[in-house]
């Protein structure tokens, strides 16, 4: 029982997208919080000239490592039916990806900044926020794949009859 129910969930495009999305989510989150806490300790950072705090910085490298492992779930466990090449695809899935690091970014400036929000508990609230809008996003750009749900072909391509009386 617990298997066929397994079965039916999973053949939701939507379904796998959660799954794929929370296993990057996981990484991303796992990562921001031991890099928050552990390696940078420091409320300020100076990279490239540039002072970051040290939220920003650890962002930065938790969701690229999301970012990583979500691509990878998602081409393979999701959205396998597409025929466009995996450079493409990544290509596309990463530019999304950079512009949604700029949402979560501000996202959780706010939620760190104005709403005093603990960050890793931001870094949720601003993760979530984006999830929906990211489903579509990279069905449609990414992979390159229609919003209709995929109809199967019939071995009859053409419907209209070749001769048609009085003709």
């Amino acid at each position: 029982m617990a298997k066929r129910l397994w079965l039916k969930i999973t053949k939701s495009h939507i379904i796998r997208f959660l799954l794929s999305a929370s296993a990057g989510f996981a990484v991303d989150m796992a990562a921001f919080y031991l890099l928050f806490h552990y390696l940078f300790t420091e409320n300020m950072y100076v990279i490239f000239g540039v002072a970051l705090r040290n939220s920003s910085v650890s962002l930065a490298i938790s969701y690229a490592l999301g970012v990583t492992v979500n691509f990878f779930m998602t081409r393979y466990l999701v959205f396998s039916q597409s025929k466009s090449s995996p450079t493409k695809q990544f290509i596309r899935f990463v530019t999304v990806a950079f512009i949604g690091f700029f949402a979560n970014l501000g996202a959780l400036k706010v939620l760190i900044q104005q709403m005093n929000i603990y960050p890793p508990y931001a870094r949720i609230g601003a993760a979530l926020s984006l999830f929906v809008a990211s489903y579509f996003v990279h069905k449609v750009f990414s992979f390159s794949l229609s919003l209709r749900p995929h109809q199967p072909q019939s071995d009859h391509h053409d419907t209209q009859p070749h001769h048609q009386p009085g003709n």
